[in-house]
């Protein structure tokens, strides 16, 4: 495995003592105890701490754990199973990887995943970390989606779960009639919280706009209710862009609310590489 340098753009390579990669012109990244190596470069940073918050991260984490988005990342590993089920290369990349949960979730699901060459990647640091140290056997990367540190035509299938992405970089780093497959919340996702916290709720805008360089290949929608406990459903809103403008009086009403049930609704749009 080589990354590219984030500053000049050359191959980075693992030194000899296996705890920085470092390229001809010397620029240097260290290989940290826990896995990951950090790309982002203090000049490309836009904040001190860019990506997600702690709170958030912690909060995502524990909603996840607590089972109730399996269903969906059931669809997430059986959609990209069927995808490279016939591919000789399995190179698959976490776009917006969080703490890991979906990079988890499909190297436990998928078969044949001792082959797969998974790499997760996001902007937060302290989400890399946590994924990192949950996760030995994949490769993770603090960098920017906006500039990916990988060669040209590296990855057969990128997907993304509610990440940010650049159509360009996506279309560079994927192998020719390579796929990537997109996550994005369906029209009634989180519908009984926006409607405690909007004076008028509005359904999200399903329609997905393609990938330059892409044409799709498969739409599905998933959706189901899930009834998240007091303290899972603060967790929930913390992680979602809701929590910003959530006053506490309705996070209070959200918390007391008696036998609330939530309607969850995923639309995965899969697209395939021009060639």
């Amino acid at each position: 495995m080589s990354y590219i340098c984030p500053i000049c753009k050359n191959t980075l390579a693992l030194n000899a003592w296996g705890n920085a990669y470092r390229c001809e012109n010397n620029h240097s990244f260290d290989l940290a105890k826990d896995g990951y190596v950090n790309l982002l470069p203090v000049q490309k940073k836009h904040s001190k701490d860019p990506g997600d918050t702690k709170e958030m991260i912690g909060a995502r984490h524990e909603f996840l754990a607590s089972g109730f988005y399996d269903q969906m990342a059931e669809n997430l590993v059986e959609t990209i199973q069927s995808t490279i089920l016939d591919s000789q290369g399995k190179r698959i990349l976490d776009l917006g990887c969080g703490e890991g949960f979906y990079s988890r979730q499909l190297k436990v699901g998928i078969s044949d995943s001792e082959q797969i060459e998974l790499h997760g990647l996001d902007i937060a640091k302290d989400a890399i970390i946590l994924a990192s140290k949950k996760q030995k056997d994949s490769k993770f990367v603090v960098a920017s989606s906006n500039d990916l540190p990988f060669p040209d035509h590296y990855f057969d299938l990128v997907y993304r779960v509610y990440a940010p992405s650049n159509d360009s970089e996506l279309f560079r780093v994927i192998k020719p009639s390579g796929h990537l497959l997109i996550v994005t919340p369906g029209p009634r996702h989180l519908w009984q919280l926006k409607e405690m916290i909007y004076e008028e709720a509005r359904e999200h805008n399903s329609e997905g706009i393609e990938p330059t360089g892409f044409k799709q290949v498969k739409s599905l929608q998933k959706s189901y209710t899930i009834k998240p406990d007091q303290e899972l459903r603060m967790s929930l809103l913390q992680m979602t862009p809701f929590a910003w403008q959530t006053t506490e009086k309705v996070k209070k009403e959200i918390y007391d609310k008696d036998n609330f049930e939530i309607e969850v609704d995923f639309i995965f749009s899969l697209y395939q590489k021009l060639s």
